[in-house]
């Protein structure tokens, strides 16, 4: 193995370590945020929980606005990868919309750990809120353009599009005031659930 290729791996090795942590950081800020509030959380919080020091968090991010940032910009990029893959794996608007809410449950329990992100927006600078505004703008339109298309195949009896999509996120949003991830409601069966009561409220008879 040349010098060059060494190299080349030893800096991978570093990148992927330096992810790992990265991920540690933000689930371990989720985990304060749910258990404490947003306001409450200090950063010394996240780090004892990572196990690293202050000077070590610094590496990572500059500020606790940053952690709330990127735990909003990556939960956003993943719901809208669940509306691409609704899209393309089902033909039907009913299954569509019942992937996206059974997938979106799972984001709110498991990736962001119950953990109320949705209810924290006002506490980003003006910039990032604007993006996570408009992030967040853009997946309610994709709900709405699925239950629009079901409308417009007769699955759908007809609703005001645009309330059934608020419907529709605000009882998943409000899943973070009352789970627990060591509770007795198991993600699997929740999202199998909200998917049931939620689009067969949509269903024409």
């Amino acid at each position: 193995m040349g010098s060059q290729d060494l190299q080349t791996r030893r800096s991978e090795h570093v990148l992927q370590k330096r992810r790992r942590r990265r991920a540690e950081i933000l689930h371990a800020a989720l985990r304060a945020f749910r258990e404490k509030g947003y306001h409450a959380t200090t950063l010394d919080d996240i780090a004892d929980r990572v196990g690293i020091g202050n000077t070590a968090l610094y590496h990572y991010f500059p500020d606790k606005e940053s952690i709330l940032y990127d735990c909003h910009r990556e939960s956003l990029a993943e719901v809208h990868r669940l509306l691409a893959e609704a899209t393309s794996q089902y033909e039907s608007a009913a299954a569509q919309l019942a992937y996206v809410i059974r997938e979106h449950v799972r984001v709110m329990t498991e990736t962001l750990e119950g953990s109320p992100l949705a209810f924290e927006v006002s506490a980003l600078d003006p910039d990032h809120q604007a993006e996570v505004i408009a992030e967040r703008d853009r997946y309610e339109r994709g709900l709405r353009t699925i239950i629009v298309r079901g409308q417009r195949a007769g699955e759908f009896r007809s609703v005001d599009p645009k309330i059934a999509t608020f419907a529709i996120l605000g009882a998943i949003n409000w899943i973070a005031r009352w789970f627990r991830p060591d509770g007795a409601i198991h993600t699997q069966e929740l999202g199998r659930e909200f998917a049931s009561q939620l689009v067969g409220g949509l269903i024409g008879r």
